[in-house]
């Protein structure tokens, strides 16, 4: 999956620059960098200061959690209580975070404050979070050149409120990269807060078997949590911390799902990142050997299930300071190939790590580009300061929409534990899932469904009573048999009539095949957690398919039956035969024809 890949995804890439500006999107006028000196001469408000400076912000948008306000100085009573309301609605909008700007109006015009005034607004604001529940940071603070004789300054503060019934803000992060590019190195670095020794000391703690530590390389998947408290501050294992306090003490928890970079082990990697669900990926290339291995096909692989990637460069204490640049060109090229349509941000300072968390969320061109170092600690603190201020993919609109529906979680892995039974964990897709609620597993071999109770729930290794949309857990379920249940299996609401399939049809998107793509060709597909082998029943309109070729293909799964929706994305591969797709048609089998296995709930 190398630059094939590239020919399939269009989209423009329009320059954003640096410039100081809100999640709400790029400047009028496209967003430009030439933008910022048009608007400058039509506003006549604006002495033409820095270059990269517009004077216009994007203008305010009634939804999401940026807000405007040109001052707050000793606002009545009735002022402040209608402040306090508009700050409850901004952090609802962002689940738990908000940015204010201070000294913006409304049209999105960088008047700025004096300095008297800027001190009042703030400690305005911080009232305004005490009575929410919320903690203040301010992110960063700049001078606009406005017709003043008294210097003026805009400042951009993160209002974060504190957790309460442990519903803390929770992004995934799927770590992506070649064999000995420092994936699970970073990762040990970041959450156990100590540097590495330059021997993979910082590693140890991820790897979950014998001959990872033997190897030094990554077969499985693992998860690691990074937590940030309401005043941004990092919380992570250090002084001897345990999970449940680091979720205790978060506001905003950044779980990490380290995959495996060597090509061996590359159905993990796509089950990753198909199964859970990924918000944003971390593509990591080694600074000594640049893009080599599977960082291309990773890339690819990002692209392709449409995951926001940023990218970090490590081990520059390894190189010279001409080697991290060539890597860094290296990478631009590649993503400015006219079907990957990247727009590179390197990160070099706070500054451009606030303004790439903003725009990265908010457009899917901006790939931030970090260069560190695990032994050192170069620029590691950047790489914080963006994952701290980078705001959920989802509003809480949506969130709410999910909630509403049926109970519907994934079955991604399924353990044995002592005294407490079988343990299932995966991603609750939609609905609410409660301790002691009665849900059916499925399919099974024949097509049924089971049922049974989930008796706890675990998120991020502390004990939770309510599980919503998007959230992922490990549920317990006591006694039941560990035989009956694979990876793939959905746990729904007994009221759901869920659609499971054998045959179903997909529109693809050949990518790579040596020769033609025939009737009867076996392929392993991956739909969400579901991955299975299935043989091409026909090719709609065409006898073959081409590397590039664009077909409705009807397959049919093997072995057993599985969960399928219509519009799923799809992926398959065999070998060096590698296709992308949506589902389109199921033939499906109904748990009325199927039938429902009424063996009772087991009791935990």
């Amino acid at each position: 999956m190398d630059s094939r890949v590239s020919e399939l995804f269009g989209g423009c890439c329009r320059p954003t620059g640096a410039a100081f500006r809100g999640r709400g999107g790029a400047a009028p006028g496209g967003g430009g960098g030439g933008s910022g000196s048009k608007a400058k001469k039509k506003s006549g408000r604006s002495r033409g200061g820095k270059a990269n400076n517009p004077p216009y912000l994007p203008p305010e948008a009634e939804d999401g959690n940026i807000e405007y306000k040109l001052k707050l100085v000793n606002p009545s009573q009735y002022r402040f209580e209608h402040l306090v309301t508009q700050m409850k609605w901004r952090l609802q909008e962002g689940r738990g975070e908000a940015v204010y700007q201070i000294g913006v109006e409304d049209n999105g015009l960088l008047v700025g404050l004096s300095e008297e005034e800027m001190r009042a607004s703030l400690k305005t604001l911080r009232r305004m979070a005490e009575k929410v529940g919320a903690d203040i940071t301010v992110l960063r603070e700049r001078e606009v050149d406005y017709d003043s004789d008294v210097p003026r300054k805009i400042t951009e503060v993160l209002v974060r409120k504190v957790p309460d019934n442990q519903q803390f803000l929770d992004l995934r992060v799927a770590v992506l990269g070649n064999v000995d590019s420092g994936k699970s190195t970073l990762l040990g670095v970041l959450t156990q807060g100590e540097l590495d020794n330059g021997r993979g000391r910082a590693r140890l703690n991820l790897f979950r078997h014998l001959h990872e530590i033997q190897s030094g390389r990554t077969s499985s998947i693992s998860f690691e949590i990074l937590g940030f408290n309401s005043k941004g501050e990092v919380v992570n294992y250090s002084d001897s911390r345990t999970a449940e306090e680091i979720c205790e003490s978060s506001s905003k928890m950044i779980t990490f799902i380290d995959l495996a970079g060597h090509h061996k082990y590359l159905k993990t990697t796509i089950f990753g990142l198909t199964s859970y669900c990924p918000d944003f990926a971390m593509l990591v290339v080694s600074a000594n050997t640049g893009i080599a291995g599977t960082t291309r096909e990773h890339l690819g692989l990002a692209m392709a299930l449409k995951v926001p990637f940023f990218i970090v460069i490590s081990k520059v204490d390894l190189c010279s300071k001409a080697t991290v640049e060539r890597t860094v060109k290296q990478l631009e090229r590649i993503l400015k190939q006219p079907g990957c349509n990247k727009l590179p941000l390197l990160v070099t300072s706070d500054d451009d790590a606030v303004t790439a968390a903003q725009q990265f969320a908010q457009s899917p061109n901006i790939t931030p580009i970090f260069t560190l170092s695990s032994v050192s600690g170069e620029n590691l603190d950047l790489v914080k300061v963006f994952l701290n201020i980078l705001p959920p993919l989802t509003n809480s609109k949506e969130q709410e929409e999910l909630m509403q529906q049926l109970t519907e979680f994934q079955v991604d892995e399924i353990y044995t534990v002592p005294e407490v039974g079988t343990v299932v964990g995966g991603t609750l897709s939609s609905g609410i899932c409660r301790e002691g609620e009665n849900l059916v597993v499925g399919p099974t071999d024949d097509g049924k469904f089971l049922r049974l109770k989930v008796c706890s729930i675990q998120r991020n290794r502390s004990a939770c009573r309510v599980l919503r949309a998007g959230q992922a857990a490990t549920l317990a379920l006591g006694p039941f048999d560990r035989s009956l249940l694979r990876k793939g299996m959905v746990m729904v609401s007994p009221e759901m009539n869920p659609t499971i399939c054998s045959v179903f049809e997909a529109e693809i998107v050949l990518l790579f095949h040596a020769t033609t793509f025939r009737k009867g060709f076996q392929v392993t597909v991956h739909v969400g957690n579901v991955r299975q082998t299935a043989v091409v029943e026909k090719i709609h309109g065409k006898d073959k398919l081409r590397t590039g070729e664009k077909a409705v293909v009807c397959f049919r799964f093997i072995k057993h039956p599985e969960y399928l929706k219509i519009g799923a994305k799809l992926l398959f591969r065999e070998g060096v035969t590698k296709g992308i797709g949506h589902v389109t048609n199921l033939q499906a089998i109904t748990t009325k024809e199927n039938g429902l296995e009424d063996s009772g709930f087991v009791h935990c």
